[in-house]
């Protein structure tokens, strides 16, 4: 099979190096893959995999003509059985190029927490939860599929050693790390981070704590002010903002607790660490026997509808961090479930199966889902390209980055209502 793997970006993020490590399994069972994207940082990733990169026109645009002349181009060329795409505008872009040019079938991988109707109904899908893929077939036109996010058990394991982080950080033997890896981005990750840094802020003075934020985004100087005030109030450095790694594994193996969701929960749990997962809206809870049934279900996340936040979150870490055997239990805990259930090598055969049927079941694509996918993928462009939209949108990324400097949190807009 010639196959084609498209992730939403290669900036560094949990969805994207799924993607590329699955495109690496197919190459090993003896596929013959290209990866296509907009360069970034995880391109020596996929260098480092073996793959053939192709780059992608940087046209911002969704779906981007130029991206969809040149896919229409490469499944000519490449002579493509299969393209796999991650999230909408890769799958918009792959199935109005090479999806009706060509015939070329097209499937999409959804990590997002919801469906986007820019994905056509013809187009089969992979949900990565089970709750999200049960929702999905209720509307969906087309085949929908369950697959969590695959972890490289074999590269992420507990033997790998994080004392030289430590020592780099200046965290002491008995000093207790908490570490969160994750895209300083606003949506989806701003009120996980903020609460992360507020938890510190709480506990900061009860225990040796120090929290340390691998990572960077657009938020990063806002976290980074909201950092400096609680450095400053316990006049000791409590909360560190690292910084990107390509390779976080040494923060990973340093930590005494993980804060995380998503495939950076798996990811520490491979490497048998205690995890607090986090979410939206105040949403955290220690992974254990008792929360792994619902995280199973609906995936290493969620939505709080209570909102008490940094102080929940912080009664959390302080019952791991007063407790190395509560820790070290739920880290063979974690191992063991990601083992049986998140492998990679589980999760490449599952999609082989995926590849097998989508390719003997493609069905044609449908006029009708051009039309409806491209006039909301246009009525999208001009909302952002509109002037008034877009001053809307910056002042409200500008209240919610102010909110995150400033302590105040959550900011008046995002607030409840008291009525």
């Amino acid at each position: 099979m010639r196959l084609l793997v498209y992730p939403h970006d290669l900036q560094i993020g949990g969805s994207q190096i799924n993607a590329i490590d699955l495109a690496a399994a197919a190459a090993e069972a003896g596929h013959e893959v290209h990866v296509y994207g907009i360069p970034g940082p995880l391109v020596d990733l996929v260098d480092q995999r073996g793959l053939h990169f192709v780059p992608a026109h940087a046209l911002r645009n969704r779906p981007a003509p130029t991206r969809v002349a040149q896919l229409a181009s490469l499944a000519r060329t490449l002579r493509l059985d299969l393209i796999h795409s991650y999230e909408w505008p890769p799958c918009l872009d792959a199935w109005l190029g090479a999806g009706l040019v060509h015939g070329v079938p097209v499937l999409c991988s959804v990590l997002s927490m919801a469906l986007s109707p820019l994905v056509p109904r013809s187009v089969p899908l992979v949900m990565g939860t089970l709750d999200l893929a049960q929702q999905a077939r209720l509307r969906h036109g087309a085949e929908v599929w369950a697959l969590e996010p695959p972890i490289d058990v074999a590269g992420d394991h507990p033997g790998i050693d994080g004392s030289g982080l430590r020592q780099q950080l200046g965290v002491g033997h008995h000093d207790l790390l908490v570490v969160g890896v994750s895209r300083l981005a606003i949506d989806l990750k701003l009120d996980a981070l903020v609460r992360a840094i507020d938890a510190a802020d709480l506990l900061g003075s009860r225990y040796p704590l120090r929290l340390v934020l691998v990572g960077t985004g657009e938020a990063h100087p806002a976290l980074a002010t909201r950092a400096g005030q609680v450095n400053q109030r316990h006049k000791r450095e409590v909360v560190t903002l690292l910084g990107p790694l390509l390779d976080p594994r040494p923060a990973y193996a340093a930590a005494d607790v993980v804060v995380a969701m998503g495939s950076s929960a798996l990811r520490a749990m491979a490497m048998g660490r205690a995890v607090v997962v986090q979410g939206e809206a105040g949403f955290s809870a220690v992974f254990d026997r008792s929360t792994l049934p619902l995280f199973l279900r609906q995936g290493f996340y969620g939505v709080s509808d209570d909102a008490p936040g940094a102080a929940r979150l912080a009664d959390q870490l302080a019952e791991l961090l007063g407790d190395e055997g509560r820790r070290a239990e739920l880290g063979r805990l974690g191992r063991r479930v990601v083992d049986e259930r998140f492998s990679l090598t589980r999760a490449a055969g599952i999609l082989q199966g995926i590849y097998q049927q989508v390719l003997t079941r493609s069905t044609k694509p449908r006029a009708h889902d051009a039309l409806v996918c491209l006039a909301g993928a246009i009525k999208l462009e001009i909302d952002n390209h509109n002037p008034w939209q877009t001053r809307r949108h910056s002042l409200y990324k500008r209240s919610l980055l102010a909110a995150a400097s400033e302590g105040l949190w959550p900011p008046a807009a995002c607030r409840p209502s008291s009525s």
